[in-house]
């Protein structure tokens, strides 16, 4: 208790900075798990959140017994996995070549030019993808295929096209916040080791081998933990206004998150959502303790915890 107290009166400066997060979180992510309660009834307002009747896990029963569950959850997954893999490979790919084509000067200015457009994009990708694949007025539909002898395309109607355009539009929306990351990694390197390099006659190759890419190893490990831990979550407005929510286009856009959103429009049924979310953050939680044991059986420093 005395060790404590003496903490708080060395430390309580940062203590101080600590409270304002610290209230947020307990506010916005800890009180409201008092509702995971909603999961395992038959919510409805008359009763309330606690006199609702119980009815197990029958909203569960939702997801695993219908016949788009195999469909959902493959394309959660594999989506997912593709978008961690690829953002992670270009991200990194666009921070190291900033880091080498740029004085430190310019760095600052091409930064900026990086990272605004992708913030900007990250608010009206739909719109943006409407205006490149609409039908009768879409920029790719009216100027790129006459010019190459093509005929117009269907894309809300054509699923096979989707899975590419879906990965192309995640990549364009995370891969300039994510370089940003590495790149602050990057240049927090000591740049006596790549002085170092350089006079053993190290080529610029093998000082991004050698140097650059175990330097980002920590950095790659906790993002990819973190991303990890969402694999059953995808990105509402991805899968569902980028499609424009097309019927045709279900088999290939159809994840657990827009699965039980028109589930959720057509029956009301908030017992049913609940559900959802906390199988998908048990699974989640799962994932990334499963993985940090598996990073710290490798290398401890660089685990989560």
């Amino acid at each position: 208790m005395q060790k404590a107290l003496r903490s708080l009166r060395r430390y309580w400066p940062l203590y101080l900075m600590l409270l304002p997060g610290t209230v947020y979180l307990i506010i916005n992510n800890y009180i409201p798990m008092t509702g995971i309660v909603v999961a395992f009834k038959q919510y409805n307002a008359r009763d309330g959140l606690y006199k609702s009747p119980n009815i197990g896990f029958k909203n569960f029963e939702f997801l695993f017994k219908t016949k788009d569950a195999l469909l959902i959850t493959r394309n959660t997954v594999l989506y997912n996995l593709v978008f961690i893999v690829l953002g992670a490979v270009l991200a990194i790919s666009v921070a190291i070549i900033l880091n080498e084509i740029c004085s430190r000067r310019a760095k600052q200015v091409y930064q900026t030019f990086i990272l605004i457009p992708f913030l900007i994009s990250m608010v009206v990708v739909s719109y943006l993808v409407f205006a490149f694949l609409s039908n009768g007025s879409g920029f790719i539909n009216n100027t790129i295929l006459p010019a190459l002898g093509k005929a117009p395309v269907s894309w809300y109607s054509e699923p096979k096209y989707w899975p590419f355009i879906l990965i192309l539009v995640n990549a364009w929306k995370t891969v300039g916040y994510n370089c940003i990351l590495y790149y602050a990694t990057i240049c927090g390197i000591d740049h006596s080791l790549y002085e170092a390099a350089v006079m053993d006659g190290a080529s610029r190759w093998q000082r991004i081998i050698y140097i650059t890419l175990p330097c980002l190893k920590s950095t790659i490990i906790i993002l990819t933990l973190m991303n990890l831990g969402n694999i059953f979550r995808s990105d509402f407005g991805l899968f569902y206004q980028v499609p424009m929510n097309s019927g045709s286009l279900l088999e290939v856009t159809n994840t657990i998150d827009t699965f039980v959103y028109r589930g959720l429009m057509q029956t009301n049924n908030i017992g049913m959502s609940s559900a959802a979310g906390v199988y998908q953050s048990i699974v989640g939680f799962i994932l990334v303790f499963a993985a940090n044991m598996v990073v710290r059986r490798i290398d401890s420093e660089s685990s989560l915890f």
